[in-house]
């Protein structure tokens, strides 16, 4: 089962056929998959929530930001090759969608020794930066060391698995994250308990992950060089090919320098939360969880929006293009919509699941009644932000939400926090303030610039019937 697994073809043309069931087929095991990656993260915090303590509960989940902020940057820049190959897909030029993968995986490996380093030299650095309580200290050092040690399995899972989304392969990535997310459960239950009693409990949790992230890295390679279609890996043809590198760094380093930048300012955000006690921390991690859910959908359909957009840009079919994306925005209000429903009737059973100390539940509740109806403004900007990355033009989106992620919040906080010092919930309100910013401007320029490839000349397009 598992051979058949790796050999089935699964690849899906997009310029052709129903746009709504395109959309919905393509992003349901994405919605699934993302779900899953959530579940595992959410594992981590309900296992040291329920089985450690509140200070390991704290460093657990006050560390994403930081962890974005060194990978972030990378996983941005090799996701520019699936881009690339969805628009040489659609144009079906499939010598081109072949070295484009084999850039992408040298790219990878390189990519990857350098988050590693990068991540455990900054450790002390990026603590500071946070304003980590003495209390939290040791276990977030923990934490760090042994998931910058291990990171290379995220990486390697991320750019594959972009590859065979790239190429309408939505499905296999979902039954690698189901693997690793019970093995990662597993592993949790495992080994929390044992490392939390030397007090390490956070250490514990970041084994796990690795661990894990490295099972679904290997499926990948597999998956990638047993394939028969033109995403095949092979090995002795890993090179870089400079024309196409280029084109991946035009999109990748902006959507990375986009991630870098943002991660790096929430890293300044969590530390206004943590100029507040240990359960004003626990309750924004436990609120972050809940947070990722709601975002699902909406990240859910930009994917889905992205490799459509790329794959007919690549045929150019502008108009089926614009199409999809403003489909795929519909599709991701009304399914959030749909998921806001319950945070709000029951805020404080979804947050006692994570942590149950009376205070964080408290706290974690007023977070999810206040800033959950502002989601849906986050759908604009995530769907139309994905629409133009899969065009090639990944520049504009970044200085959006840079100017609006960054720019604005920072300047939000710091005037916001003179006037209210000891408001923690003025602080939270920071998000949905940039949301509402980020959406407004992406959504004026998306629709007043004409959506058309930024990555390839006419010679290069398949032969559409479509102009704008």
């Amino acid at each position: 089962m598992l051979k058949s697994l790796f050999k089935k073809k699964e690849t899906v043309d997009m310029t052709e056929g129903n746009i709504l069931s395109h959309l919905i087929t393509f992003a349901i095991p994405l919605l699934i998959g993302n779900l899953f990656q959530q579940m595992y993260n959410m594992v981590d915090t309900w296992v040291v929530g329920n089985f450690a303590s509140n200070e390991a509960f704290a460093a657990v989940g006050s560390l994403g930001p930081a962890v974005n902020m060194v990978i972030g940057f990378f996983i941005g820049l090799s996701s520019g090759a699936g881009i690339v190959v969805s628009q040489y897909y659609g144009a079906g030029k499939y010598d081109k969608v072949k070295e484009t993968v084999h850039t992408a995986a040298l790219l990878t490996i390189i990519c990857s020794v350098i988050m590693t380093a990068v991540g455990i030299l900054l450790i002390p650095t990026i603590l500071n930066m946070m304003n980590t309580p003495k209390e939290v200290w040791p276990e977030a050092e923990a934490y760090l060391m042994i998931y910058f040690s291990g990171v290379t399995g995220l990486v390697i899972y991320n750019i594959g698995s972009g590859i065979l989304r790239a190429v309408g392969d939505s499905k296999r990535p979902l039954y690698f994250l189901i693997v690793t997310t019970v093995l990662n459960t597993l592993l949790d239950i495992i080994l929390v308990k044992p490392f939390g009693e030397m007090g390490k409990a956070a250490a514990g949790v970041a084994l796990a992950t690795i661990i894990a992230q490295g099972v679904s890295a290997v499926l990948v390679i597999v998956t990638l060089l047993r394939t028969k279609t033109s995403i095949r890996l092979i090995p002795k043809e890993l090179k870089m090919n400079t024309s196409i590198l280029i084109k991946i760094f035009k999109v990748g380093v902006p959507s990375g320098l986009q991630m870098l930048v943002t991660s790096f300012s929430n890293v300044f955000v969590q530390s206004y939360i943590n100029n507040f006690q240990a359960d004003y921390m626990s309750g924004w991690t436990a609120y972050n969880k809940l947070d990722a859910l709601l975002f699902l959908p909406m990240q859910s359909f930009g994917l889905s929006a992205t490799t459509f957009v790329g794959q007919n840009l690549g045929k150019n079919q502008i108009k089926r293009a614009r199409k999809g994306s403003n489909i795929a925005l519909l599709a991701a209000v009304v399914t959030t919509a749909v998921l806001m429903v319950p945070i709000l009737i029951f805020p404080e059973a979804l947050v006692a699941f994570f942590n149950n100390k009376k205070e964080v539940v408290d706290i974690g509740a007023m977070l999810l009644r206040y800033i959950t109806p502002f989601y849906i403004l986050c759908a604009v900007n995530q769907v139309y932000s994905a629409a133009l990355r899969g065009s090639g033009n990944s520049r504009t989106p970044m200085i959006i939400m840079l100017s609006s992620f960054v720019g604005f919040r920072q300047l939000y906080l710091f005037f916001m926090t003179k006037w209210f010092p000891d408001d923690f919930l003025i602080v939270a309100l920071s998000y949905p303030a940039g949301w509402l910013l980020c959406s407004l401007l992406t959504f004026i320029y998306y629709k007043m610039t004409p959506l058309k490839s930024k990555l390839m000349d006419a010679d290069e397009m398949g032969k559409g019937n479509e102009s704008e």
